[in-house]
């Protein structure tokens, strides 16, 4: 495995690690992937809960009382539970998200799959998504999973991130290659 590239990502590294092989030990991948999907979607879309996740000014308590409360409202199984408030409890839940991130990485990975992020200048049809899916499965040798952004900014054409590796085919990416070029000779 290639080296963290900041501590911080070190720390979601060793979390998610962990919970990996927890997770596998329990054959309880599929359960603990959903459950923090969910708490990801939350961080986003709670802006009560992000404040928690990302500020420094509660101190490991207040998280702690606050995850407990999640935990039992929500009731996510005992595994995802009790990471949750070790994750609290040590004052890591501003990594949260990087965990979360890195053990969906692990779980693709054991599943032989890859994600694939994709920004196109318009929404791709049916058709369209499975010639890229495709396209991309036999480049990367496995199977692929892409998350999907519309982004009209980039005119058309794709931009396509796998793992560390970006491919820019946008027309936004040639214009600007073309203005260069131009200054250049100009």
């Amino acid at each position: 495995m290639a080296q963290s590239s900041s501590p911080v990502s070190g720390v979601a590294d060793r979390y998610a690690q962990s919970l990996f092989e927890l997770a596998l030990e329990d054959n309880a991948l599929e359960t603990v992937e959903s459950e923090l999907q969910s708490f990801d979607s939350l961080i986003r879309e709670n802006a009560d809960f992000r404040r928690l996740v990302e500020s420094p000014a509660f101190s490991s308590g207040e998280q702690l009382r606050a995850i407990e409360a999640i935990v039992a409202e929500t009731g996510p199984s005992a595994l995802t539970g009790n990471f949750l408030k070790v994750v609290a409890a040590n004052r890591r839940l501003f990594v949260l998200p990087g965990m979360i991130r890195r053990f969906r990485q692990l779980t693709a990975a054991h599943r032989g799959e890859i994600e694939v992020d994709v920004t196109s200048a318009h929404s791709l049809d049916d058709g369209q998504r499975k010639e890229l899916a495709d396209a991309l499965g036999s480049y990367a040798g496995k199977t692929v999973t892409m998350r999907e952004k519309v982004d009209p900014a980039i005119l058309g054409g794709l931009i396509v991130k796998i793992g560390s590796r970006q491919i820019d085919t946008s027309l936004r990416s040639k214009l600007n290659s073309l203005k260069l070029a131009l200054k250049e000779v100009g």
